[in-house]
């Protein structure tokens, strides 16, 4: 949770800090420059004051272990590394040799801290749909003020961060199809999200969520559903009728709903600039069209009246 409020925080504060703030790169050797910024501001801010300081109750082995977490958790945060943590856990939790998790190694416990930390700094596209688009909105802001400064420097515009050309679509579908979807579907294959057993039809069918899950499925043998012929019988030959219920994961409904809602934009600009080609098309295939009967009409009876007042003349 520090290392959550200490990003956020400093995000805020040094909005416009990115590759342009050439001395804040050669001090931490071009590496994780902002997330070490974060750590090494907020670490200072906390040992500036005595007041600030929280930790007091700690004695120095506990104060250096919880220093030691909090400072990987904020450098787990770093995009660049994305990938690698990515890869890490899944060979945890999806090689088949693999025992999982071990919640008794220190490193695993890490590993989960950094991967968690890692979801909540990206998980945007996992709220509900308007929190989703509050949080775009301010995002591709941060982006556009990225890409004028570019622009003002004379340096190539980033990739989504030119205002003049925005692709916000593209940019989300692909965010999530890339990072965070990947994420969370690990996150959530390793038992870790968190999710209620609902009967499936109670689940909206357009939810995304996969029939085919069988780990997420169980059948509860449910005495109030029993077929007619076995009303008769007595209780104990009476068949039951199985009930299948499944994990719900509110985040992953969310997550899903919103990556529809950016394909069918982007569904929809294509179809309009492929209608808008098509008319330009028309246009210029109508310009380039040779004269028709009616204009040679009129140009040979003009040409007949000019020689007709020519040979008056004479």
């Amino acid at each position: 949770m520090n290392a959550i409020v200490i990003c956020d925080v400093c995000l805020l504060l040094i909005i416009k800090t990115n590759r342009f703030n050439n001395f804040q790169a050669v001090l931490y050797n071009d590496r994780s420059v902002l997330e070490n910024h974060h750590s090494a501001a907020a670490w200072n801010l906390f040992m500036s004051r005595s007041e600030f300081n929280f930790l007091a109750n700690l004695d120095h082995v506990e104060f250096k272990r919880f220093r030691f977490l909090v400072i990987e958790a904020i450098l787990a945060t770093d995009l660049k590394k994305h990938f690698d943590f990515l890869a890490e856990f899944n060979s945890k939790i999806n090689e088949v040799n693999n025992p999982g998790i071990d919640w008794t190694n220190e490193n695993d416990r890490l590993l989960v801290c950094q991967v968690c930390i890692k979801l909540a700094d990206i998980n945007g596209p996992a709220k509900r749909r308007e929190l989703h688009l509050q949080w775009t909105e301010g995002i591709v802001n941060e982006f556009y003020e990225q890409g004028d400064e570019e622009a003002s420097l004379g340096l190539p515009i980033s990739p989504f961060m030119d205002r003049s050309s925005p692709q916000l679509a593209r940019l989300q579908e692909s965010f999530i199809t890339h990072i965070v979807g990947p994420l969370c579907n690990s996150y959530e294959a390793a038992g870790l999200l968190p999710g209620q057993w609902v009967d499936e039809e109670d689940i909206d069918p357009e939810c995304g969520e996969d029939d085919d899950e069988d780990e997420d499925v169980e059948d509860f043998e449910s005495e109030d559903e029993m077929d007619d012929d076995d009303l008769d019988l007595p209780r104990r030959h009476r068949r039951k009728r199985k009930r299948r219920q499944r994990i719900f994961c509110q985040i992953m409904h969310h997550l899903t709903e919103n990556h529809k809602l950016w394909k069918k934009v982007i569904e929809e600009e294509e179809h309009e600039q492929q209608r808008k080609s098509e008319l330009n098309l028309q246009q210029t295939d109508s310009s380039s069209l040779p004269q028709t009967s009616d204009d040679i009409q009129v140009i040979e009876e003009a040409d007949e009246e000019e020689e007709k007042q020519q040979a008056e003349e004479q």
